[in-house]
């Protein structure tokens, strides 16, 4: 199998990925592991590194962007020749595409997760050393391509990370196995927009509650004290002051650990000596209002009903009925997208095969729901034609389509 062009070399694998264009000097370490929010600023060019951050910090964005890979279906391809069908069925339960997976479901499922999380997918149909067979498929990582405008106004110049050059354009003769898809791209752009674009914002603010509510949690918790001595009016008490705030000092320590240890131990001391808490009068801030409308923000860009994700908003049974049918068109756009990607690996390998038969593409359907509505629309159209050629009045596009599909039919059956 060949190299594909896409893949790290040694001397990249080895140095540590270059730092963001926007990342700020900081004078203290980060407290948050997930510092890339806080430095977040509008960038011409989505960053790979940002939106994984923002995968990782926030479960609910991961956990919707799994469920549309999911919710988006599977599908058969066939072909009008059974010999290659045959061929192309075995191709699409078996061809490797890496990391130990197998089919072309599998690299499909890759690809549409970089396509949601980064904005655009770059993928490459690998040939045997022959160059005659189709040897498997690659899903290129985000960090190492680079997609720019080339000399065609309709072809992307996709170029791969290169660790002398930095980056160099991929050979002509690889254009025809090279995959590329672009989410909602700008007129003045190639590359497409993340579906986390906006994102990062909102999710540091809702960072920030968090780390918040842990902050207060653990002063809460892990109460702090402050103690103070007072010594009395007398010049031997003043005179050694000192010395008996260590040893209370001392003393309160050895109780703290003993607490700490399961035993119990009393702390006597003599003198004026006040012990308060610090900070556990305080009453935590009510998060729950700030952080629902942090959500409904999140949910809201990426289309994906509430309840899907476990959130038991207030809702009613036409409501999630209406959610289900937005997600529906959402999912129907994903797979006109994922459609000519699809067909063109399964065209590849058949050409490469000897067949010249054209692939076709049918997706299975997204949930029962689905096919009860349709089954309703034909009973209601139906019913619509009926009361229309009882009237005598012309019949709908579908019905005259309908029948003239039964007549041409009932030709071929009496032929």
């Amino acid at each position: 199998m060949k190299h594909p062009f896409f893949r790290r070399s040694s001397a990249q694998t080895a140095e540590e990925a270059p730092p963001l264009p926007f990342q700020s000097v900081q004078t203290a370490p980060a407290r948050s592991p997930f510092a890339l929010l806080d430095n977040y600023a509008l960038a011409q060019e989505p960053q790979a590194r940002l939106y994984d951050a923002l995968r990782e910090s926030v479960p609910v964005i991961d956990a919707a962007i799994l469920k549309l890979i999911r919710l988006t279906g599977g599908y058969t391809v066939f072909c009008p020749d059974p010999e290659a069908q045959k061929r192309l069925s075995r191709f699409v339960l078996e061809v490797p595409c890496g990391s130990g997976a197998s089919g072309l479901e599998s690299f499909i499922c890759t690809y549409f997760d970089h396509l949601l999380t980064y904005g655009s997918a770059v993928g490459e149909i690998l040939l045997d050393p022959t160059g005659k067979r189709v040897a498997g498929l690659y899903n290129a990582s985000p960090r190492d391509i680079r997609i720019v405008r080339g000399s065609h106004p309709l072809a992307p110049d996709i170029q791969v990370r290169d660790s002398a050059l930095g980056f160099r354009s991929l050979p002509p003769e690889t254009g025809g196995r090279i995959l590329f898809s672009a989410l909602n791209p700008t007129p003045d752009a190639i590359a497409g927009q993340s579906l986390l674009k906006g994102l990062p914002f909102v999710a540091r603010v809702l960072l920030r509650i968090f780390e918040t509510t842990e902050q207060n949690f653990e002063r809460l918790g892990n109460v702090r004290y402050a103690i103070t001595y007072k010594p009395q009016n007398d010049g031997m008490d003043k005179a050694y002051a000192k010395e008996r705030a260590q040893q209370i000092a001392r003393e309160w320590q050895a109780g703290m650990s003993a607490a700490k240890r399961g035993e119990i131990a009393d702390f006597v001391s003599i003198g004026d000596v006040q012990i308060k808490a610090i900070g556990a009068d305080n009453q935590l801030l009510d998060t729950q209002v700030p952080v629902r409308q942090l959500l409904e923000q999140i949910i809201a860009k990426l289309g994906i009903p509430p309840f899907l994700l476990g959130l038991s908003w207030s809702t009613t049974e036409r409501m999630s009925k209406q959610q289900a049918d937005i997600l529906t068109s959402e999912l129907t756009y994903y797979r006109r997208l994922l459609s000519p990607v699809i067909l063109r690996i399964c065209e590849t390998f058949l050409r490469l095969e000897g067949f010249f038969c054209r692939p076709e593409i049918s997706w299975n359907l997204i949930n029962l729901q689905d096919e009860s509505e349709m089954a309703k629309s034909l009973l209601y159209r139906a019913q619509a034609d009926q009361i229309r050629q009882s009237l005598g009045q012309p019949l709908s596009e579908q019905g005259a389509a309908k029948d003239a599909a039964c007549s041409h039919e009932h030709r071929q059956t009496s032929t």
